[in-house]
């Protein structure tokens, strides 16, 4: 498998603040989340342009988004007023859900639209505040689906929901669980519940999964933050690190206090600091499929690297 050095992953668009979750279209037009509340669009010359969410909560924090027909974005807001809130072109905004079984939705991890118009829908934490749930065998997190039937909750006890994505096939949801160190997936029935859960890979000692995305060979591409790790799992379960900016003593201490039962999140933050600034997620783009851009908590750019392997386009692709 092949690996990247540093020189090898560029930048594109500018003035962006925790640009975590990033889209790609077939117009060349990128989308990420904006911490400044809305979201960004970026033009294949570079141009960025900000859309700021309008009738929302002042603590709104877009973190995982999805591209809507239309090009309205859902945001999960990851803040305490939490929800998932639609905003349109223009930034006007609006509550998309709020509740789910009668009960108000913690802050929101990650929202994603499939290829039958089903919304997928991840709470980390049941926790508030979030920070002490980035413990060792901590599992409450669950997964909400929205379809014509409304909105249920399909999975729960989840080691730190992250992104949750169906696969090209339309036969699995994929998982991220980002304290559980697993990509997890659940079997879709014709009714949208889930399987039995299945691990399609452990990582070892500071991998934290967060964002993901298919290949054409049956791969799944994924991001660590902490470590700022790139990965790819192979079809046949082989987990191969493609790329790593960490210093390796912070991560052994890292490792350290999470196997010690410690709540490790300001250790994650770390990854902040350095220059891929916590990479958080990565999708597949560009003509021919073969670019990869990658969302990242600290960064003020969309980064990406070109690579050997072709991308599957997601359910938004044409959009």
């Amino acid at each position: 498998m092949f690996t990247l050095s540093r020189s090898d992953i560029q930048s594109i668009g500018q003035g962006m603040v925790r640009p975590e979750c990033v889209l790609a279209t077939k117009s060349g037009d990128l989308f990420c989340s904006d911490a400044r509340g809305g979201y960004n669009i970026v033009r294949r010359d570079g141009m960025t342009s900000f859309v700021r969410a309008t009738g929302v909560p002042p603590d709104f924090l877009p973190n995982g988004i999805a591209l809507l027909p239309g090009r309205d974005v859902l945001c999960a807001n990851l803040a305490p007023s939490s929800g998932v809130w639609r905003v349109a072109p223009n930034g006007m905004a609006q509550p998309f859900l709020s509740e789910v079984d009668g009960a108000r939705i913690p802050p929101v991890n990650y929202v994603g639209l499939d290829q039958k118009g089903r919304i997928w829908i991840t709470v980390s934490t049941r926790l508030e505040p979030r920070h002490p749930a980035f413990t060792k065998g901590h599992a409450d997190g669950f997964i909400i689906l929205y379809d014509e039937s409304g909105a249920r909750i399909v999975a729960d006890n989840i080691g730190f929901t992250n992104e949750a994505i169906v696969s090209p096939c339309g036969e699995w949801l994929y998982v991220a669980e980002t304290v559980a160190q697993r990509t997890s997936r659940f079997s879709i029935r014709e009714d949208g519940s889930l399987g039995p859960r299945e691990t399609v890979a452990q990582y070892s000692p500071g991998t934290f999964p967060d964002g993901f995305t298919f290949d054409a060979e049956g791969g799944v591409w994924l991001v660590s933050v902490a470590s700022n790790r790139i990965i790819r799992v192979s079809r046949d379960g082989a987990v191969d690190v493609i790329f790593e900016d960490a210093d390796p003593d912070e991560i052994a201490e890292l490792a350290r206090a999470f196997d010690a039962g410690e709540a490790v999140r300001d250790l994650v933050a770390r990854g902040d600091e350095r220059p891929s600034g916590n990479i958080a997620s990565i999708c597949f783009g560009g003509p021919d499929l073969q670019t990869a851009y990658m969302g990242a908590l600290n960064h003020k750019s969309i980064q990406y690297f070109r690579s050997p392997i072709k991308g599957v386009p997601l359910a938004h692709w044409e959009f």
